[in-house]
């Protein structure tokens, strides 16, 4: 290992993130009662112009007013190219910071736009004596951000996640898609002609590049990775392969943007019993290795060392952090 022992972010459950956009009260009790990890109260996308300041206003009352429970409450802010930003963490701190968790930044292109709402929140804390600091989530949504991702991970100390922001990013990138998330036909290999002169078609993930590298920022500066949205609310399956497919490249966590995505996201993003009991196994085989004066030891004819015990306790870790959410 490296010298260097990169920060870890708060432990905070993170498997399932609902989109609830701040123009839409009704929604918000519905979305308190539901099993969702962590909820963000939506003031950019969602929100038509002419609503902003009535969803600002909602989202200040219902942090306030409603019973989240132990949910993490974040508010996606709008971005700093917008003249709704400043307005929005102004308020929504000052009004509502001490139920807040976390404030989501859209459309972050350099560390910089970091640094400018770090330094406008740490002053409302510092005037409001809050007791509790405000973490932040990044969108990773633009070419732009992309290219200075590392940067943005390593930009601030209240950083705690990355999003991939799949819709934007396809968009900022050009790509020739019109879908949020899943998969295209055109991404696709075709192999050569066997002797039968059939070929076939196998489609690829055209996000894999972007997804793998935003984790690799994140993982690096102690953030977790979460997956973004997937537009199709009325493809189950279609939704949990592309979670899948994140949480084998080191997602903990994927957005629902429909109340039926949840469950969906928080399977997925569970350890199952199987894994669970395994990862126990390799622990007390590594405990009883180490006692017999051993490195490495044989489990169901597969080697297992030093490197197979940090895979168990994260695994074990997770599970007990479920178990107590």
């Amino acid at each position: 290992m490296s010298f260097y022992a990169a920060e870890q972010a708060p432990g905070r459950l993170n498997r399932s993130e609902l989109a609830v956009p701040g123009s839409q009260p009704d929604m918000f009790e519905k979305a308190a009662k539901s099993d969702v990890d962590v909820i963000f109260l939506d003031l950019e996308d969602a929100v038509a112009p002419d609503e902003k300041e009535q969803a600002r206003k909602n989202i200040i009352k219902a942090l306030n007013e409603v019973d989240w429970g132990k949910k993490s409450m974040s508010v996606r802010i709008n971005g700093l190219d917008t003249h709704y930003m400043y307005r929005d963490v102004v308020d929504v701190v000052e009004q509502a910071g001490e139920r807040l968790d976390l404030i989501m930044v859209p459309k972050v292109g350099t560390a910089s736009d970091v640094y400018a709402v770090d330094m406008m929140v740490t002053q409302i804390e510092d005037a409001k004596s809050y007791k509790k600091r405000i973490g932040f989530e990044h969108i990773i949504e633009t070419a732009l951000g992309m290219q200075n991702v590392s940067e943005i991970a390593a930009a601030s100390k209240r950083n705690e996640s990355l999003h991939f922001g799949v819709a934007d990013y396809a968009a900022s990138t050009r790509a020739r898609t019109t879908i949020i998330g899943g998969v295209n036909k055109d991404y696709a290999v075709l192999t050569d002609p066997d002797e039968n002169g059939q070929r076939e078609n196998h489609w690829g993930d055209m996000w894999h590049y972007a997804l793998a590298r935003m984790v690799v920022a994140a993982r690096a500066n102690g953030l977790r990775p979460i997956d973004g949205p997937f537009g199709d609310f009325k493809d189950p399956d279609g939704y949990k392969a592309a979670a899948y497919r994140a949480a084998v490249l080191g997602c903990e966590g994927k957005w629902a943007i429909h109340p039926s995505q949840i469950a969906l996201a928080n399977e997925v993003m569970s350890p199952s019993d199987a894994e669970i009991t395994k990862a126990q196994r390799i622990l007390e085989a590594m405990k009883q290795a180490e006692a017999d004066g051993k490195g490495a030891v044989s489990l169901d004819g597969r080697l297992i060392d030093y490197a197979s015990i940090r895979q168990a306790e994260v695994l074990v870790e997770k599970a007990q952090q479920i178990a107590g959410g």
